[in-house]
């Protein structure tokens, strides 16, 4: 088995070793950028599914995916964020933006990363675990950045939420699906209806498979976030975390690109997943 340093979205090997690039999913690895939006507002499902993401993107078969994440991806609903910056660098090192902090700067950041996969002749996937306001702000910097190029092949957002869609303000969700290619796919908060339903109100027994210690830190502060924000202060109160289960809903957009879409449940995602064999630095 190919290891690899355990940080998400790093792409050196552990000296000596070797890996062959790849297709995976829809994704292509050579060319390919891969783009994770949190919203982070107000429902504390984002932070599991953050922890989630981490995992699949410690997997050996990921291990060429260049990839970014942005927190405070959110649209035009009320509502307090969840702060999680340190889970951010938990799970993705230097490879996240702030856009709750500061957007412009997000923008440029994510911007600057999508523009060298475009120039190369690649394609951006977007995984919307939010709203596609961010989104849109990121296509009208790429028009300027590179007005001759349509975007319709090139910048793939793909979302599962019809409450998502309800909150973005109008005029950006509809640049998003007029500018770039948009794959409305079923929502992964319930299993059998075309994606994994990664939405457990029941407890899920994930310490015994995960193995990696990087990674059990991760879903440790996670879990204690999610438990300190659920329903504080008028937050979303999300009745499966509530009950000690998981929700990690949001990454059924990762399993699409993936090509992990026919996957059950959380059961079915830890004995996936997180049983990798994983080098620790």
């Amino acid at each position: 088995m190919t290891k690899r340093l355990a940080t998400a979205c790093v792409l050196v090997l552990v000296a000596g070793t070797t890996s062959t690039a790849q297709q995976v999913g829809r994704f292509d690895t050579e060319r390919d950028f891969f783009l994770a939006h949190f919203d982070l507002k107000t429902d504390v499902d984002d932070i599991h599914s953050i922890a989630a993401l981490a995992t699949v993107l410690a997997s050996p078969r990921y291990e060429r995916v260049s990839c970014h994440a942005v927190a405070g991806a959110y649209g035009a609903q009320s509502g307090l964020y969840v702060p999680s910056n340190d889970l951010f660098k938990l799970a993705f090192g230097e490879h996240w933006s702030d856009a709750h902090k500061n957007r412009d700067r997000a923008i440029d950041e994510v911007s600057e990363r999508a523009l060298r996969a475009l120039k190369k002749g690649g394609r951006v996937w977007i995984a919307e675990a939010g709203q596609s306001d961010f989104t849109a702000a990121l296509i009208r910097k790429l028009r300027i950045d590179l007005p001759a190029v349509d975007f319709k092949d090139r910048i793939h957002v793909v979302q599962h939420s019809n409450w998502n869609e309800e909150v973005t303000t109008p005029a950006d969700l509809a640049l998003v699906k007029q500018a770039a290619r948009y794959h409305k796919i079923p929502d992964g908060n319930a299993p059998g209806n075309g994606t994994p339903g990664f939405n457990s109100p029941r407890p899920i027994d994930w310490r015994p498979r995960v193995q990696d210690k990087r990674l059990r830190t991760i879903w440790d502060r996670a879990i204690e976030i999610a438990n300190r924000y659920n329903g504080a202060d008028g937050r979303y109160l999300n009745k499966s975390i509530e009950s000690g289960g998981l929700d990690f809903s949001d990454i059924v957009e990762t399993a699409w690109i993936f090509g992990f879409a026919e996957m059950k449940d959380a059961d079915g995602f830890f004995a996936e997943f997180a049983t990798t064999e994983i080098v620790n630095p």
